[in-house]
Formats: C-alpha cells, sequence, structure tokens
C-alpha cells in the first residue's frame, strides 16, 4: 500500500502549525515542567494494576460464590481497561516516563492482556496516528465491516440498525485482539512489515505464541486448578471481564473519532492529502469534556484526544493544560476544533454518527482555513 502523503498548501496552516508547536513547548519551558509523567502516574499504575490484579487474587484464594465471582471479573474487565487506556498506552508512545525502561515496564503491561506490544505500536502509533481517519490507512475505521465506521466502506442493509447493536459488539473488541492477532502479525511479516522495523518475523511470531500459551494458562489454567469453580463458569467469568474492557475501550476510542464534526478525507490520485498533517489531526478528531475529571483519570486523558493525537509524547497528565493552549490557537487561526462538552454529549454524536453511516448519509464538509 502506497504511503499517503501531507501535503500543506496554505501559508495560515504552516504559521498555525508553527505557532502552536511554540506555544505548547514555551508553556512547559516557562514552567519548567517535563512533558513526561511524574508521582501522578506512578500512583495510578499501582491504583489500576490493582483493581485488575486484587479480585483475581481473591478469586484463586478465597472460597466464593460464582456470583461474587463474577461480579469480580467485571471489575477485573474495568482495571483491564484501565491498565490499557492510562498505563500502557502512554508506555507505548514514550510519554510515561524520560527513562526509556520505565516506559518499556509501562507498556509492557500489554502483556497483562495477552496481546503484543508490536502489534499494537504498528496498528496504533503507526497506521492509526500518522492516517487518521483515512480509509485504508486507518485500521480503526478500515477493518470492521459489520460496523460501518467509515462514510467510504461499502453500505450493507444492515447497517441501517448499526447504531442498536454497535456498542455490544464493542465488548469483543479484546477478544478480537486475543484471537486474531497471530493472523494480523502474519501479514505484518508477509509485507515486511516487521523486517522495517528491524525485527526478525519468525523470533516475533514465537514470541506472540508464546504470550497467548502464558496468558490462557494463568487466565483460566490457574482457576481451574486452585478453585472449585467448573471450567463452564471460569470460561463465562472470562468472557464477562473481556466484555466489560472491550466495550469500555471501544466506546472511549470510537468517541474521539467517528463523531459528528470529524472529517474521513480520501487521498486525492497522487495519495495526498492536501493538508498540513496537525490541522488534518484537529479535523478528524474530537476532545469531550473541559475538566480533569475522575472519567478523564481513568481513561487515560482520552477524553483530550486532540491533543494527545498532535503531541504524542506529552503524558496525558498535561493534557488539560495544552487543551486550552490548542483550543485558542485554533480559534485564532480559523481552525476547526471539535469538542463535545461532556461524555454525554459525546456519546449522543456517536450514536448518531452511526446512524448516518448506516444509512449513508455523509458528514458535511469542513470549512478550510
Amino acid at each position: 500500500m502506497e504511503t499517503v502523503k501531507f501535503l500543506r498548501e496554505s501559508s495560515i496552516e504552516q504559521e498555525f502549525a508553527r505557532e502552536l508547536r511554540k506555544r505548547v513547548r514555551d508553556y512547559f519551558k516557562v514552567n519548567n515542567i517535563s512533558i513526561h509523567g511524574d508521582y501522578r502516574m506512578y500512583l495510578k499504575t499501582i491504583i489500576l494494576l490493582g483493581v485488575y490484579l486484587a479480585p483475581f487474587i481473591v478469586i484463586l484464594t478465597t472460597p466464593l460464590s460464582p456470583w461474587i465471582a463474577l461480579i469480580l471479573a467485571v471489575v477485573m474487565g474495568v482495571g483491564e481497561a484501565g491498565v490499557g487506556m492510562s498505563i500502557m498506552h502512554d508506555g507505548v508512545h514514550n510519554a510515561y516516563s524520560s527513562k526509556p525502561w520505565l516506559n518499556k515496564l509501562a507498556s509492557s503491561t500489554m502483556l497483562l492482556l495477552g496481546s503484543s506490544i508490536f502489534n499494537w505500536k504498528v496498528q496504533h502509533n503507526f497506521y492509526h496516528h500518522t492516517f487518521t481517519n483515512i480509509f485504508k490507512h486507518d485500521p480503526d475505521i478500515s477493518n470492521l465491516r459489520i460496523i460501518r465506521l467509515c462514510e467510504h466502506t461499502p453500505l450493507k442493509k444492515f447497517h441501517r440498525y448499526q447504531h442498536f447493536y454497535a456498542f455490544l459488539l464493542y465488548g469483543l473488541l479484546t477478544f478480537a485482539k486475543l484471537f486474531g492477532e497471530i493472523g494480523i502479525l502474519h501479514g505484518y511479516n508477509k509485507q515486511g512489515i516487521t523486517r522495517r522495523f528491524n525485527l526478525n518475523p519468525t523470533l516475533q511470531m514465537i514470541r506472540l505464541i508464546s504470550i497467548k500459551i502464558i496468558y490462557f494458562a494463568i487466565m483460566l489454567g490457574l482457576p481451574w486448578l486452585l478453585t472449585d469453580f467448573a471450567f463452564w463458569q471460569i470460561l463465562i467469568g472470562f468472557t464477562a471481564l473481556h466484555l466489560t474492557a472491550g466495550i469500555i475501550m471501544g466506546t472511549v476510542f470510537q468517541m474521539a473519532h467517528v463523531v459528528e464534526g470529524t472529517a474521513q478525507p480520501l487521498p486525492d490520485e497522487g495519495n495526498k492529502i492536501k493538508r498540513d498533517w496537525l490541522v488534518h489531526q484537529l479535523q478528524t478528531t474530537s476532545d469531550f469534556g473541559e475538566k480533569n475529571s475522575l472519567l478523564s483519570w481513568y481513561i487515560g486523558g482520552l477524553d483530550f484526544q486532540i491533543e494527545h493525537h498532535l503531541f504524542q509524547r506529552i503524558c496525558h497528565i498535561h493534557y488539560p493544560k495544552i487543551a486550552a493552549i490548542v483550543k485558542a490557537t485554533a480559534e485564532e487561526y480559523g481552525v476547526h476544533y471539535n469538542l463535545k462538552p461532556t461524555v454525554f454529549h459525546a456519546l449522543a454524536s456517536h450514536f448518531r454518527r452511526l446512524r448516518m453511516l448506516g444509512r449513508g448519509i455523509k458528514e458535511p464538509k469542513i470549512a478550510s482555513v
């Protein structure tokens, strides 16, 4: 697949991008603040890992009724989603810490989800962040068929009802990663992507298969050996865990890019997007909420998705502050800044966008700067 290139044609876009980078850089310099995390990230890591691991330890060590164990499995799902969004996510973007080994340690929490760090970096860091909302280049909107997340995806009759069933299918997100990653890595190996990252394809495949075996041995094998639950009961708890985590993460991710006011541009015949890359990110991404609330703490600042896409290596604890800078600069230069006032507004907007996409109604074009 040929790489999409961003070609700015407007001097205003160039000036905006330069000024925005300068203002954000000056914010950290003037206040003598590191762009990385601090003690708040370490405290959050302990809490969220506790929410994920403590219920599992209780299940393994304490006689419980099936219903209590099921509730604890749901709590584990909440913890798993929090670890993925708040800890692993910053780690793979090298934003968690200024120390490389701490970033690697934070990103390795992906292993607690039974998934591959390499696959995530290729799919998320490279494709999604570089080619946001571009059909066939951003896998987050291109790879699903039963849910139509992009206006350029072929429209099917069953899509008409997707705004009702989509949220339940988001629950399959972590299952898709668990059972689909080997096929994805095989594709990366065949396309030469693995070698492009200076990695051995065979060793990556062996590593991924080993991760899966160890994960299933721990998550299914230990409860089977150490508790009195039947294996079918363990499978129900395992499913509840992943459905919970999948619904949370899937919904949060989609509220940033598949809502009203986000563009899904196509490259021209020369495979170019005639936009500055920063402007493209603003036009394809949305924030929701303007306060550093408990929800924002839990989801790793993903409600400030615009700031994350513009400055991936800045830790999410700084997003509320730099969001004001980004918004003010965008308004000054006439660049579209998509903000939903609350999470409920964002949910409603995603619901409406799903309905529009399911009925073939295109989003109005965003005005140029």
